[in-house]
């Protein structure tokens, strides 16, 4: 019931709990909101006088700009959730003083008149700011896809907070009075309160804890100051012209209230009654607004962003010409009401984002400066003008209905200023497109949007005239989205464009639904291009050609001979797509073929099979599983995956443990593929997995498995393999008790690495439950070098709302990981090191063996080896040139490593000559002698140090000479053994990269030093 619901107001069944946490602090504040506004505009007109408006509103305007800086002192000040908390604290406090003074003066029958101004202007403040505070709140917890969906729900639960508070003002008005009706907001807000507060809590704080890192460097990267940020909004004129428009609409909104307030207190002379009607207005008003927000975004859709300002200020200008027309008759009331309500609708639903288009085009870092600027004067200079029209009326004594007229010339106005920014900014983003220097995403953006809104040809031909490459690839990929054929003897012009990128996006531009002969012939001239990515484009375009199927099929099949494996690859696909099954015999010997040859073209080949669903080529592809090259098992696994091959499986999750990131992570993703089909299978392992194959099970099922589903399978094995992991501390700790501390340093090693595959299937379980990006941002911050972050990431987890099992199994693990290992007894480390030699991992069992053995002293020949493997590793580790390498990576280096002896004198490697041999000193001294000269000792290296590397690899020819001083024992790796394993396991090349770029700098700072 509750999925049906949601699929019905257009969420997802994971934004739920934000939903539910946020929709009722809309609703609420909303009923607070309103209740505020409702309250203190009838005791200010009813009981100071409406015809003071003006005044109040002068007063406004100058306090705007203090509270302006007030708000900005408190932003330096706090943190985001600080001051979300202090702004909502302040709000609270204002109404609530006000309810509480209005409460006294009722108790004492006293209404003393120079309070109401205070009224008005505080709870006009806690209106103006409240607004802002929710959607701001709401904006910063919401991801932007998410935004989308949530954001017309909290404008549906504000609308029907609106209506609340109507018929609650009517009703109450009516027996307690105005009074009650102010006095009943702060009750609202304090309920609204409880989960603003924990939304907050849950969501904010942790999206927040690198805030002010972000914004220093921010601020570092793009920022104006104040001063440059004022200048250029005056002397620019599409913004000149916007902050005008941001001004006058305001303006003329306090006008129409003006008029609408006056009019109504000659008709409804008692409070009661025009607070009634003001509930009446209210309940109208929102119950308006929820329905045109069920059609506002086709509407939006309709006019088109840059049409929404102009369509804004007629409808300004039909409700005070209606106004102005109606005077003296029986229809005013009506005509008020209807225009009041609609310029209040307008102003704040539809304007504000109407009002943005204008700040499109501005970079993405400064964007806010001029935002604020502008929105700051509009709202000052709004208020004032507003005043001084009021004024008219006030102090000069216009009538009513000439105040309407005047209204009517001030719309007009806008309708006029809109047209012109319009103008301006179709000019601005021309000019935009025409001089970017790179890629902007957002630019493109905007004209992609104002060219769907707005048809224009002549534009289009501006910009493909351009010199500029960008401005020109924006103008193609408008076209490709179109899809409009009559630009296809212009793209094909572009064929010997200098630009390959521009060519590229011709071709990609291009619709040869009702191309003749002559174009597609043009098209084929593109499958010349000396760039072989031209070439694939071509021949992808030629593959759509249907209508001409058998002249395309002769220009593509030539592909088949290209030297490009990514043409070759596109046009298989392209003869598949065209159906030309005379060609199909050629296409599977390109395929077996490249198949068979490995490298680029066999990964492009494979990609094919899984794109075109050739599930006859199975057999092939699942023999490249144990290919040499990385690159190509890696794109057999994901074939594996999109043809949803699950008898693969079983071979996945075996080589999962052995597997480099890189093959890992697309082994995860060729499950995710399989679909539903591998669930039972990944199910399966979840209980005795190893951390590396579980974590990757996890990952997998997150994806695959409904919420329900996710809740009561992911969690309970997270919370499973969590215990395990604590409890296999006391492994180290058994080691130590054996005095095996070299041992027990490798079984922390290997503990931490499980630690780390855990950990990341237990934040994508927290993902799947909780989250998503909240869950994100702890981890981050809790993986942050900062110990400051770390602490606040680790409150954060603690606060949250993920399953709390979950986050107090967690919180034991990050406090209790570095803490020191327990002292065991002699009979319990026994006792967990024969149950560690029965585990699945194949290091803690062997260290596990490893010192039961000593303890027992068996000496069977089987164990000997294994202990001759790990005393490799144990020494290995110690060797700074294998530092970067886990212990896996070690483990395949000490497989390879033959210990050699050899006594005084030895030359281990000579100089000019070929060496593929590294060396690793175990005991005794080595001398590297330079080139030519056996007396010229350039260094003497001891244990742990290595000699050869430079030239072992690749077998060059050595440098420099080694040889032995004094007996020397050492453990030697053949070059091509590993070359052999960095090509299986890269990790390891870019492990011993890193070591050998260390050793450079190394040597460079002693030149330096020396020199």
């Amino acid at each position: 019931m509750n999925a049906m619901i949601l699929r019905w107001i257009g969420v997802k069944f994971e934004d739920r709990r934000k939903l539910a946490m946020m929709a009722p602090v809309f609703f609420l504040c909303g009923i607070s909101e309103l209740l505020n506004y409702n309250g203190y505009m009838t005791l200010f007109n009813q009981r100071f006088g409406s015809e003071y408006l003006p005044y109040v509103y002068g007063a406004e305007a100058v306090i705007m700009p203090l509270e302006a800086w007030f708000m900005s002192w408190l932003t330096s000040r706090l943190t985001k959730p600080q001051l979300m908390r202090a702004l909502f604290a302040i709000m609270g406090v204002i109404i609530g003083v006000n309810a509480v003074a209005l409460l006294l003066f009722n108790f004492l029958d006293i209404s003393p008149k120079a309070y109401y101004p205070f009224l008005f202007l505080s709870s006009s403040f806690v209106v103006r700011q409240q607004t802002i505070l929710l959607w701001s709140l709401a904006v910063d917890l919401c991801p932007t896809q998410q935004a989308k969906r949530l954001m017309p729900v909290f404008v549906s639960s504000a609308a029907l907070g609106g209506i609340a508070a109507g018929v609650l003002a009517q009703v109450v008005s009516k027996w307690l009075g105005a009074d009650a009706v102010y006095m009943l907001a702060p009750l609202f807000l304090l309920a609204g309160g409880v989960n603003y507060w924990k939304s907050i809590a849950h969501y904010l704080v942790p999206l927040t804890l690198k805030q002010e890192r972000s914004v220093a460097s921010g601020a570092a990267e793009g920022g104006l100051s104040s001063g440059d940020y004022f200048r250029r909004s005056f002397t620019t004129p599409y913004l000149l012209v916007a902050i005008g428009i941001m001004t006058l609409m305001p303006a003329l909104y306090f006008l129409m209230e003006y008029i609408f307030l006056n009019v109504t207190r000659t008709i409804y002379k008692t409070e009661s009654e025009f607070a009634s009607f003001f509930g009446l207005v209210t309940t109208l008003l929102f119950t308006i607004a929820l329905l045109l927000q069920l059609v506002s975004n086709r509407l939006m859709a309709w006019l088109g962003q840059s049409n929404m300002l102009p369509a804004i200020a007629i409808i300004f200008t039909c409700g005070f010409v209606a106004a102005a027309a109606t005077f003296g008759t029986s229809f005013i009331l009506y005509s008020l009401s209807i225009g009041y309500m609609f310029l209040y609708l307008l102003l704040y639903y539809f304007a504000e984002p109407a009002n943005q288009l204008f700040f499109k085009l501005l970079p993405m870092l400064q964007r806010d400066g001029y935002r604020y600027i502008a929105q700051g004067v509009a709202a000052s200079l709004g208020i004032l003008i507003g005043a001084l029209l009021q004024s008219l009326h006030a102090e000069l004594g216009f009538s009513l209905r000439l105040l309407a007229w005047v209204g009517g010339g001030g719309a007009v106005l806008l309708v006029l200023l809109t047209y012109i920014g319009k103008s301006l900014y179709i000019r601005e983003l021309i000019r935009s497109v025409q001089t970017m220097s790179d890629t902007r995403q957002d630019l493109a953006l905007a004209f992609d949007e104002y060219m769907r809104e707005n048809k224009s040809p002549l534009m289009l031909d501006q910009l493909l005239a351009n010199s500029n490459d960008y401005a020109r690839e924006v103008a193609l990929g408008m076209i490709g989205r179109t899809g409009d054929d009559t630009y296809l003897p212009k793209l094909l012009a572009l064929v010997d464009d200098r630009s390959a990128r521009i060519r590229i996006a011709s071709l990609r531009a291009m619709n040869l639904e009702r191309a003749e002969l002559q174009a597609l012939v043009k098209v084929a001239s593109f499958l010349e291009d000396p760039d072989f990515e031209v070439r694939a484009a071509g021949v992808r375009l030629l593959g759509r050609a249907d209508h001409m199927r058998h002249q395309a099929v002769y220009f593509v099949r030539l592909k088949l001979l290209d030297s490009s494996p990514k043409v070759v690859a596109e046009a298989v696909k392209a003869l598949y797509y065209l159906q030309n099954e005379q060609s199909f015999e050629a296409c599977y010997e390109v395929i077996q073929r490249y198949l068979k040859e490995g490298g680029e073209q066999t990964v492009y080949i494979c990609r094919v099979i899984a794109e075109l669903e050739m599930y006859s080529f199975l057999p092939d592809v699942e023999q490249l599983l144990g290919h040499t090259d990385p690159a190509v098992r890696a794109e057999a696994i994901a074939c594996m995956g999109k043809l949803r091959h699950i008898a693969a499986i079983p071979w996945l999750i075996e080589q999962l443990e052995w597997a480099e990131p890189a093959l890992y992570q697309v082994t995860i993703e060729a499950f995710i593929a399989m679909g539903s089909g591998a669930i039972e299978a990944l199910k399966d392992v979840l209980q005795q997995a190893q951390p590396k194959v579980w974590s990757a099970s996890i990952r997998a099922l997150a994806a695959l498995l409904e919420e329900a589903e996710s809740q009561s399978v992911l969690l309970g094995a997270a919370l499973v393999k969590l215990d395990e992991l604590w409890k296999s501390r006391d492994i180290e700790a058994a080691l130590y008790t054996m005095e095996l501390s070299t041992r027990a340093e490798l079984a922390r090693m290997r503990l931490t690495e499980h630690k780390a595959f855990l950990l990341d299937g237990v934040w994508t379980v927290m993902e799947r439950t909780a989250e998503g990006d909240v869950v994100n941002a702890v981890r981050r911050a809790i993986e942050d070098e900062d110990e400051e972050v770390r602490e606040s990431g680790l409150e954060a987890l603690a606060e949250g709302s993920a399953d709390k099992r979950l986050t107090v199994a967690l919180l034991a693990l990050f406090e209790g990981w570095s803490a020191p290992h327990a002292d065991l007894p002699y009979e319990q480390a026994v006792q967990v090191l024969r149950a560690a030699a029965g585990l699945q991992d194949m290091w803690l069992q062997l260290l596990a063996s490893d010192a039961l053995q000593r303890e027992e002293n068996e000496s069977l020949s089987g164990q000997l080896a294994l202990m001759g493997m790990l005393d490799k590793v144990v020494f290995l580790k110690q060797v700074p040139f294998f530092s970067d390498l886990s212990l896996e990576e070690l483990g395949y280096i000490a497989g390879i490593a033959v210990e050699e002896q050899h006594p005084s004198g030895t030359r281990l490697v000579a100089s000019g000559e070929v060496n593929n041999k590294l060396g690793v000193i175990v005991d005794g001294s080595v001398q590297l002698l330079a080139s030519g000269r056996m007396n010229g000792i350039i260094a003497e290296l001891g244990p742990k140090d290595v000699f050869g590397e430079t030239s072992a690899i690749d077998a060059t020819t050595a440098t420099t000479s080694a040889r032995s001083v004094g007996d020397v024992r050492i453990l030697t790796l053949l070059g091509d053994e590993m070359a052999k394993l960095i090509r299986l396991h890269p990790e390891i090349g870019m492990g011993l990269l890193k070591a050998s770029l260390a050793r450079v700098r190394m040597l460079e700072n002693r030149i330096a030093l020396s020199g």
